[in-house]
């Protein structure tokens, strides 16, 4: 093992968790033929085949699949460096990403994540705010809100707020359709809902809890587009009361009829969990959705 070297063993996780060079190669800032080099040396140190190489990408042998586990936790024992050996306890500094749901992320998050930097100026924070799935594992971010509980896996996992949903629509789109006296009403209505083959999460489903026979009228990935859509009239949308709230265009339809209930999760991946910059990060969401908890429910 004289040969081993950790940038190998750093190009390895990237390329495993990526499966292609050139994402890897991005992800790390180095160039591909580096990249294939220190691949290169640590097969030939290890003395093994670590990746089937194809045109649909680099796929882990079972000797790869043996190494990645003890890879990861050298991973963590390495990012933990910083920490317990440079500087003192206290000092956050660095990178952390926060992958999040893009409603949670643009309208709650994003407006208060400046004080976090402000306090920890050598902090640097990265927040994805998007309907997608972030892998832990791949190390897609360092700390994730997920609205669906993950079911295994090397993971920290707490409840961070149960949320309140509720049917709106704007009153142009009110004025100029069939009064909604009732739940039986809904169904001569219009929705605009999310895309059901690119929903990552069933949780998202609303309208199955609302109205199942009801149509939709316009479509989207995106919570924010479905928003303003909904503002300039296109139908009823099942919307967060953290996020509709915020919009005076819009009119609570059905209060009484039509209330819904789902969770945000918080989640980092174990081997993080001890860093000063996640741990900050961590506690940073904790206190600000616990100071602002009556915002997450139905008046």
């Amino acid at each position: 093992m004289a040969e081993f070297d950790w940038n190998s063993l750093r190009s390895f996780l990237a390329i495993a968790r990526t499966g292609r060079l050139t994402a890897a190669s991005a992800r790390l800032q180095v160039d591909h033929m580096t990249l294939s080099r220190r691949i290169a040396a640590l097969e030939h140190a290890l003395k093994a085949k670590l990746f089937d190489r194809s045109p649909s990408g680099y796929g882990l042998t079972e000797a790869g699949q043996r190494l990645l586990p003890i890879a990861e936790q050298m991973e963590g024992l390495a990012l933990g460096v910083h920490d317990l050996v440079g500087g003192t306890a206290e000092t956050v500094a660095g990178g952390v990403r926060i992958g999040s749901p893009e409603g949670f992320g643009s309208y709650f998050l994003a407006p208060r994540i400046g004080r976090l930097t402000e306090r920890h100026p050598q902090l640097n924070v990265q927040l994805v705010a998007a309907s997608a799935v972030f892998s832990l594992a791949r190390r897609d971010s360092d700390i994730v809100v997920a609205v669906s509980r993950p079911a295994a896996g090397r993971l920290v996992v707490s409840k961070l707020i149960d949320y309140d949903l509720a049917l709106y629509a704007a009153p142009t789109y009110l004025n100029a359709h069939d009064a909604i006296a009732g739940l039986d009403d809904l169904k001569r209505h219009r929705f605009v809902s999310y895309i059901g083959d690119l929903l990552n999460f069933p949780e998202l489903d609303f309208l199955k809890d609302v109205v199942p026979e009801g149509s939709t009228a316009l479509e989207s990935s995106n919570l924010v587009a479905q928003l303003m859509a909904t503002l300039a009239g296109a139908g009823l949308c099942v919307l967060p009361a953290f996020l509709a709230r915020e919009e005076a265009g819009l009119v609570r339809v059905l209060p009484d009829e039509v209330r819904l209930t789902r969770s945000l999760w918080l989640i980092v991946h174990e081997d993080l969990k001890s860093l000063a910059r996640v741990k900050t990060a961590l506690r940073f969401i904790k206190d600000e959705v616990e100071s602002a908890e009556a915002t997450f429910k139905l008046d």
